[in-house]
């Protein structure tokens, strides 16, 4: 199998997470790129991170350079990254899963191109057994998410309300609604959510909660699940990123762990 290229859009916690560890050395994969809005701050952090530095390039030539396009960007920036790449027949890697539901249209485009998408899990547990009910027939799907308030601060759905969280002394839910309604309101929250949807019933049919609660140190997420086939629980909490806390330090590992599959030549799960 020939050596693929990676460009990763968005430098910040994730991308030089998963930069690091492509720097390190994965099987079948090569770093030749990244991009960021700070360019100087990404050289920086570059030297100080990796072996081989790459090219800072802007977000539209990312495409050009590499076969895989990982996107961790800020969710407005979501179609400058995606459309030139599967415009180009490359593989998508998409973070802001809440930002693709948005533009479904880049699935035909896709086909059409030969380019594929391919959410990574991310922060969420049990994709896989989403994916084989789906298969059969889920009568619904939930899940509750619990962040520390901090981790929800600067929402759009908050500011747009007025919802403050400081101070907060008690779990107070500060969302319910359809996934697709959650990641428009909280966009650098819920991506879970949206790859939740889009391994099983969809976007409308998927319900959200979200709670604020000062009482969790670690971003928890439960999904429940019923179908004819399965029923099915699942709790996990992930610690925040130091950098980030709206992000779990898992994301980026899922990421790596996708990457990883790309080109192993042993894959365990669905």
């Amino acid at each position: 199998m020939r050596t693929l290229t990676v460009a990763i859009a968005g430098f910040g916690a994730i991308g030089a997470t998963v930069a690091e560890r492509l720097d390190r050395g994965i099987e079948g994969l090569e770093l030749v790129a990244v991009s960021a809005r700070d360019v100087e701050a990404a050289r920086a952090r570059m030297a100080a991170r990796l072996a081989r530095p790459v090219p800072v390039l802007p977000l539209a030539e990312l495409a050009a350079r590499a076969d895989i396009v990982v996107e961790c960007a800020p969710a407005a920036q979501f179609r400058a990254i995606a459309e030139p790449a599967v415009r180009a027949g490359r593989i998508l890697m998409p973070l802001s899963v809440g930002a693709l539901l948005d533009h479904l249209d880049l699935v035909d485009r896709a086909r059409a191109s030969g380019a594929r998408i391919l959410p990574p899990t991310g922060a969420l547990l049990g994709l896989d057994a989403v994916r084989a009910a789906a298969e059969g027939t889920i009568r619904s799907a939930r899940m509750v998410t619990r962040k520390p308030p901090a981790g929800l601060a600067g929402a759009p759905y908050l500011v747009e309300r007025g919802i403050r969280l400081d101070g907060l002394e008690r779990p107070l839910r500060v969302f319910e609604g359809t996934a697709r309604e959650g990641a428009r309101g909280f966009p650098a929250n819920v991506n879970v959510a949206a790859a939740l949807a889009l391994a099983g019933i969809g976007p409308d049919r998927t319900r959200l909660e979200i709670w604020a609660d000062p009482t969790v140190t670690r971003n928890t997420h439960r999904i429940v699940v019923e179908a004819e086939e399965a029923s099915f629980e699942m709790t996990i909490a992930n610690v925040p990123s130091a950098e980030n806390p709206r992000t779990g330090e898992i994301t980026a590992l899922s990421v790596v762990a996708a990457l990883r599959r790309l080109t192993a030549p042993l894959v365990v799960g669905t």
